[in-house]
């Protein structure tokens, strides 16, 4: 990853992505990979939810006896041409989220800055105990998998944001908008909470910049270990 910074490309005006501009759909543009990435997405995610359904089933069973609550949890996300999809998880947290969140940040500044900052808490009081290991092990995100069937995620790519998060890419929010957002990716493998948010940008626009297929296959072998090791996972 040493060469990350030297990889933007010259872009005029129309590259600046406000908010008026991102809700923009360009039907005419093609995502990161075309025919050969959805094939991959289409195949490894077939095989994973048939291979996975057990645990599938088994994580729903405990989520719904251990908290109240819905089993799985839908929020907005930004996919491909600027796109708004519903982006679907095991719920790992209560069941009033937000007003949680909301309460918590108003009594603790120092979590309120670093929220601000990564849109993430190392120590989130809405997490559930079965939540946290659910986090930990990456398995909260397995019902992307149906996102992926779908068209609008795929297996690998920038880990997919809200609105206000993509207007930190800035300039580079041009390189998200062209791939489908991805349920693991460079950010996954390198650390994932741990690494900065600058650092995260850089990633998301190496990777559809240098796209190939077979750096596909490596990052979904990388991903395994980096699960297991529940590296930087909060």
């Amino acid at each position: 990853m040493s060469h990350l910074k030297q990889i933007e490309p010259a872009m005029g005006p129309s590259a600046s992505y406000g908010r008026p501009q991102i809700a923009v759909k360009r039907a005419d543009s093609t995502p990161t990979g075309g025919v050969w990435k959805r094939m991959l997405d289409i195949a490894v995610s077939l095989v994973a939810i048939v291979l996975l359904s057990p645990l599938l089933i088994g994580v729903a069973v405990i989520v719904k006896l251990t908290s109240k609550g819905a089993v799985f949890y839908g929020h907005g996300r930004i996919g491909h041409n600027g796109t708004t999809f519903k982006c679907w998880k095991f719920r790992t947290m209560v069941s009033d989220s937000d007003a949680a969140l909301r309460r918590y940040l108003e009594q603790n500044p120092d979590a309120r800055a670093e929220w601000d900052q990564d849109r993430k808490l190392k120590n989130d009081p809405r997490i559930t105990k079965i939540g946290k290991t659910l986090r930990d092990l990456s398995i909260d995100e397995l019902p992307q998998l149906f996102n992926i069937l779908k068209g609008e995620m795929s297996i690998v790519g920038p880990r997919p944001v809200v609105m206000d998060e993509l207007e930190k890419y800035g300039r580079s929010a041009v390189f998200y908008l062209k791939s489908r957002p991805g349920l693991t990716g460079l950010w996954q493998i390198s650390g994932r909470n741990d690494v900065s948010y600058e650092r995260r940008v850089l990633l998301d626009r190496f990777y559809v910049v240098n796209w190939s297929f077979f750096k596909d296959l490596r990052i979904i072998l990388k991903t395994v270990p980096a699960v297991l090791g529940s590296r930087g996972s909060y």
